[in-house]
């Protein structure tokens, strides 16, 4: 796996933040799956996993790691800088780096991860930007919010999500605070736990384009992207909870897909966007497509 080591003096000339999920992507944060395993982590992996039997599903740790090295292959033939929090055996999905921060226009923010087999992933998180010398802007601290809840709709606007099981209203009200205090507009709104998080349902593609679940949304959440200016490519229900929408934009209408997200990835390159899947079906059963395996650090 090729890795790149950010030191604290070529990350002081580096502005770190996000203003918005679209643009080009220059700086990534990857987890390395040295420890990756299947353990219950949500409704998606549940649902997997109880019917692993009848499904045939069966966890190929060699082929994780090989589909992992694929994704980032990826990242690095689009000019993607690739940053990686650093394996912990205690911890098997913190490749998941969705989840355990996220960056911001002032910094990076450490989330509470609420599932159990997660909820010291923050340590490891915490490590890298300290090594980094990447500035940490909040750290969550009124119960749970999960990175893959926050979702940056257009520079000065973020819908923020909660299912409850994972982010729950009282740790996105403390982060739409935050919001607010420095002039941002932040959007909360709850979602079926079977969606897991909103990145699964509103991922942004380009500048008022997004990949949208409506069956995921309220109807007041779906006038309020309307006012926002956001046109939709509809995700339909069926595969929205197998992570069908967990896509990245790479910016200048690339996308990195998966493989079994066949409808979708033909809706994509209908609509003029350079679509590269990878087989990532170790991870995606596990409970995370690529969405939520990564975090932008920086984008143009």
């Amino acid at each position: 796996m090729t890795e790149l080591n950010t030191v604290k003096g070529e990350s002081k000339n580096i502005d770190w933040k996000v203003n918005a999920q679209t643009g080009v992507l220059t700086d990534v944060l990857l987890g390395k799956p040295d420890h990756f395993r299947w353990v219950p982590l949500n409704s998606i992996s549940a649902v997997n996993q109880a019917n692993q039997e009848q499904l045939g599903y069966h966890f190929d740790k060699q082929k994780a790691l090989r589909q992992h090295q694929s994704m980032v292959e990826v990242y690095e033939a689009n000019g993607v800088r690739c940053h990686f929090v650093e394996a912990d055996e205690g911890l098997p999905s913190s490749v998941f780096t969705r989840d355990s921060s996220f960056m911001t226009p002032w910094g990076a923010v450490i989330t509470s991860v609420q599932t159990p087999p997660r909820r010291q992933d923050y340590s490891v998180v915490s490590e890298f930007y300290h090594k980094a010398g990447i500035p940490i802007w909040k750290w969550v601290t009124a119960d749970h919010f999960e990175g893959g809840d926050f979702v940056i709709v257009k520079p000065g606007v973020a819908l923020l999500g909660w299912a409850g099981d994972r982010s729950t209203q009282i740790g996105a009200e403390q982060v739409a605070k935050w919001m607010n205090d420095m002039g941002w507009e932040a959007f909360v709104v709850p979602i079926p736990p079977q969606f897991v998080h909103m990145d699964a349902v509103v991922v942004m593609l380009e500048e008022s384009l997004a990949l949208v679940c409506e069956d995921a949304l309220p109807t007041y959440a779906i006038e309020w992207l309307d006012q926002q200016g956001i046109e939709r490519i509809i995700v339909p229900y069926a595969d929205c909870v197998k992570l069908g929408g967990n896509v990245v934009s790479l910016g200048n209408r690339r996308v990195l897909s998966m493989a079994h997200n066949v409808n979708i990835n033909k809706r994509l390159k209908d609509e003029g966007f350079e679509v590269t899947a990878v087989e990532y079906d170790m991870f995606a059963i596990g409970g995370g497509g690529v969405h939520c395996s990564c975090h932008e650090l920086r984008r143009e």
